[in-house]
């Protein structure tokens, strides 16, 4: 079975094509330092190929939802050294994946600070959690060119400070619509500086900090988590195959160690001008391994990796739900159910208390 089969990723000889895909849990403390039962959790799903961490803050600034870690501070670092620790001496490998949400937060979570993003275009038929409840979002603040260079410099300090930490890798969230991706969609970015207009400009931020990622932490370290057919958190692209063909030519020339595709479903009436196959598209543009993720199963994903185009399948509700996930496609056995109305509930319940086979 090709999903249970070595893969190499990186410098790593990874144990199977499985990967954990990232998925916010808000299990963190409201100062975004995660606890004993975050290590837990990450020690349970150590049978992955990989596994790539839930989104991590790379500032203050970068926050948009209560309770989700960051790795900015010297707390936060020294209890992300405890995650990495255990899962390595479980035999795993874990990326980070770094995260700063731009206009997709809301000024009760950031102490009073309105969101920023690359222009001053609100989120429109979605609302946002606060711990006051679900609130529509606000008109961000756009950022200044000062600014932008700023955050590509933030993105570099958080890919060192993971290194410290002891996570293998990093991958950037330049997808479902938070700051990167706000950037590359002209929907989100109506700038006229050097990060607007052209598919060059709006590429320009995701390509700089992928640049200083890289010249950071070094080759086939540095990974990149895409999405272009999302229409999630009010994102659209005119012509995202001419834009992401680009793109993906600018990553192409650096020492990666995969591309993650989201292979995002859309409504295909309404936007006519997106591939249809992200993976046939786009996928077999890239020169670096590519992670395919959305909504796979044990068949699909099999299926998807015995096409030879994907070189790993990333499963994120079905990890949450079965942290000895590997074990069940291996013996095809039953899976549990995931339960939705604790995903994000801050407790033990729903994030530590799935059973494994036999138990």
């Amino acid at each position: 079975m090709k999903l249970l089969s070595p893969v190499k990723i990186g410098k790593h000889l990874l144990k199977n094509g499985m990967a954990m895909a990232p998925m916010t849990r808000s299990r963190a403390s409201f100062s975004g330092v995660v606890g004993e039962s975050t290590v837990t959790y990450y020690t349970q799903r150590s049978s992955a190929g990989l596994i790539i961490s839930e989104a991590i803050n790379i500032s203050q600034q970068a926050t948009g939802s209560p309770m989700t870690p960051g790795m900015y501070t010297q707390e936060q670092i020294d209890a992300w050294k405890k995650v990495t620790k255990a899962v390595h001496d479980e035999g795993g490998v874990i990326y980070a994946q770094l995260w700063h949400t731009g206009r997709v937060g809301h000024s009760l979570v950031k102490n009073g600070e309105q969101p920023v993003a690359p222009s001053a275009i609100a989120i429109q038929g979605q609302q946002h959690f606060t711990m006051e409840g679900m609130k529509d979002y606000e008109t961000p603040r756009e950022l200044s060119t000062e600014e932008v260079k700023e955050i590509v410099q933030e993105y570099k300090q958080a890919a060192l400070n993971a290194m410290e930490v002891g996570f293998d890798g990093v991958e950037l969230h330049a997808a479902f619509g938070y700051l990167p991706n706000q950037f590359l969609a002209d929907s989100a970015n109506q700038r006229t500086d050097e990060y607007g207009g052209s598919d060059e400009n709006r590429n320009r931020f995701v390509v700089e900090i992928m640049h200083e990622i890289v010249e950071a932490i070094g080759e086939d370290k540095a990974a990149i988590r895409l999405s272009p057919t999302s229409t999630y958190n009010s994102i659209t692209h005119i012509d995202p195959i001419a834009q992401f063909t680009k793109l993906i030519g600018e990553l192409n020339h650096m020492p990666l160690a995969y591309i993650h595709l989201m292979k995002v479903p859309f409504p295909a009436d309404k936007f006519p001008q997106y591939p249809d196959d992200v993976l046939e598209t786009l996928g077999r543009l890239c020169v670096h391994p590519v992670m395919a993720n959305c909504g796979f199963t044990r068949e699909t994903g099999e299926a998807e990796l015995i096409k030879g185009l994907v070189k790993m399948i990333s499963f994120g509700t079905l990890f949450l739900a079965n942290p000895d996930l590997p074990k069940r496609f291996e013996l095809d056995a039953e899976l549990n159910e995931a339960d939705r109305a604790t995903m994000y509930s801050g407790q033990d319940k729903g994030y530590i208390d799935y059973p494994f086979l036999n138990n």
